[in-house]
């Protein structure tokens, strides 16, 4: 199931949250969707999912609009998180799970299997207040898949949690998009989005500024990154034509140069000064790619 954003626009009085946005993302993938705070991706979600109205434009799910007839398809993590906090674990799910058309059984099934997974299985039956961030914010993934939801919209879903709980998290996105689940995921985290995405799109202002395939955009981006450590004073390398950013660290230095000829004469240049312990070449980070695009307005 392809979901296509056709010229979308949504506007809020005179501000323009979202501005003439087309994109297609592909069924059974991993699509990072990112931004500056700001930028129009909740905004754009919030459109998919039917709570907005787009001002201009349509939003298609399999050739069809989303409405009451396919939304228990789709599951949503929101970045503001949205649980009850008197009430149980269990009952929490089952609520939520009957509302997308499941029954009490299936509901609590599945959820015990998600609760083994996540290594919590005895807070069936604990308040969600009396859970640390981490395991509420796992409670909270779990009320967004429990239905098995064709498509998955993930708003910063590792944001809080300590890096345990984040492979665990990350392992079970994996999962799930490999047994068929369309997976949109926003995070900040550029180096989540560089390990599970293979086509993005950067969104600045509400218009996209970088759209494609992930290994696409870092070629034809044509900046490199280069990492020297040596036994010796590596500051003249800064002057040399085509070296675009210098930063000293303890080891050595690293260097964002134009293309890969400047890194030939960046090698040159250290001949007979002393020993290199490390020359490596690297394609730019799309940490780099996204600083470059979204700038000075990046919180």
């Amino acid at each position: 199931m392809t979901l296509q954003i056709s010229k979308v626009t949504k506007q809020f009085g005179q501000f323009k949250a979202v501005d003439d946005l087309s994109l297609e993302i592909p069924s059974k993938q991993i699509f990072g969707f990112l931004g500056a705070n700001g930028a129009g991706k909740t905004t754009t979600f919030r459109m998919i999912l039917g709570l907005l109205d787009a001002t201009d434009g349509k939003i298609m799910w399999n050739n069809e609009p989303i409405n009451y007839s396919n939304s228990d398809k789709i599951g949503y993590l929101p970045e503001e998180r949205g649980l009850y906090p008197k009430l149980t674990v269990k009952d929490q799910l089952v609520y939520l799970g009957r509302l997308r058309g499941m029954n009490k059984n299936q509901v609590i099934s599945e959820l015990k299997m998600w609760l083994e997974k996540f290594n919590v299985s005895d807070y069936l039956d604990k308040k969600v207040e009396e859970l640390s961030k981490g395991n509420q914010q796992k409670i909270q993934f779990i009320s967004a898949v429990i239905h098995k939801p064709s498509l998955l919209i993930l708003d910063e879903p590792f944001s809080g949690l300590d890096p345990v709980n984040v492979e665990m998290l990350k392992n079970a996105v994996v999962e799930l998009n490999d047994q068929g689940t369309t997976i949109v995921f926003s995070s900040h985290r550029m180096e989540h989005v560089e390990e599970l995405c293979e086509h993005l799109c950067i969104v600045h202002k509400g218009k996209p500024v970088v759209h494609g395939a992930l290994k696409e955009i870092k070629r034809s981006f044509g900046k490199k990154n280069l990492f020297v450590h040596a036994d010796f004073e590596l500051d003249s390398l800064a002057k040399i034509a085509g070296v675009i950013n210098y930063r000293a660290v303890p080891e050595g230095c690293e260097l964002q140069i134009e293309n890969e000829e400047v890194a030939t004469e960046v090698f040159a240049a250290l001949q007979g000064k002393g020993f290199v312990r490390k020359f490596e070449l690297e394609e730019p980070s799309l940490n780099d790619i996204f600083i470059e695009k979204v700038g000075a307005s990046y919180e």
